[in-house]
């Protein structure tokens, strides 16, 4: 591994993360995530380019607005550096590829949808849109690189076919969210890394659910997002899915 790609790779991330963040924002305001700049969402003043470095920023500001002091939210840094450390994980096992790419962007589009889904219990089509198109666009690449493909429309059409049953059997249990999350996770996994994340989101998720369950923070009637336990096991599956699968596929 060369440090200095590394280091690159980390402060790269770091700088996704910070658009990730403004995607996590506006979106479920229906505003643009290009335009305006970066404001106080509080007196609205425009963010100068030397306070807005990932993470740094933050630190120097001590979490709050240079303008009017209102509190920033630490979760802004938290999304910056995991978006980094992801990418750095990424780099060490793929290296500056085609595949480090795929998952690159695959990764950010799933922390937009998982924080997302977790603060408003929403999925919004323009995410999954987003990530169904670069999913295709990998697939055109490998396909015009002479590389197989079937693996991922099998793993993004069974994926998608899989949670669809699931939402007509548990009536509700599930949403068309989820099935949407599903469908564009299994076109850039591929079917034997769909099947890992999808066996991993349901231990997951029954994990956590007892556990608030019986912390009585949750009822059983309780809705719980789903989305995030889905962008949470397709990430481990891209680092131990090939191995969780061999401990199940003889």
């Amino acid at each position: 591994m060369n440090i200095y790609y590394a280091v690159a790779v980390f402060i790269f991330g770091t700088v996704i993360g910070s658009f990730l963040n403004v995607c996590i924002y506006r979106i479920p305001k229906g505003e643009s995530v290009v335009y305006p700049s970066s404001h106080c969402t509080n007196c609205s003043t425009e963010i100068k380019w030397f306070d807005l470095v990932p993470i740094v920023s933050y630190i120097v500001l001590r979490g709050k607005c240079r303008y009017c002091g209102e509190k920033i939210s630490a979760g802004y840094p938290i999304i910056e550096f995991a978006t980094a450390f992801l990418y750095l994980m990424l780099y060490v096992k793929f290296g500056l590829s085609i595949e480090f790419a795929r998952y690159a962007v695959f990764t950010g589009i799933l922390i937009v949808v998982s924080v997302i889904d977790f603060n408003t219990t929403d999925v919004y089509f323009s995410t999954i849109v987003t990530g169904i198109v670069f999913a295709l666009a990998f697939i055109l690449l490998y396909w015009h690189m002479g590389l197989e493909i079937k693996s991922f429309i099998y793993g993004g059409i069974l994926s998608g076919l899989f949670f669809t049953i699931i939402i007509f059997v548990t009536r509700g249990g599930m949403g068309w969210g989820d099935m949407e999350i599903c469908l564009f996770c299994g076109l850039f996994l591929g079917l034997k890394l769909s099947f890992a994340a999808i066996f991993l989101s349901f231990m997951l998720g029954s994990i956590v659910g007892l556990i608030l369950i019986l912390s009585g923070k949750k009822s059983k009637k309780d809705y719980i997002p789903f989305g995030p336990f889905i962008s949470i096991s397709s990430i481990i599956a891209i680092f131990l899915g090939r191995n969780i699968v061999n401990l199940y596929v003889i």
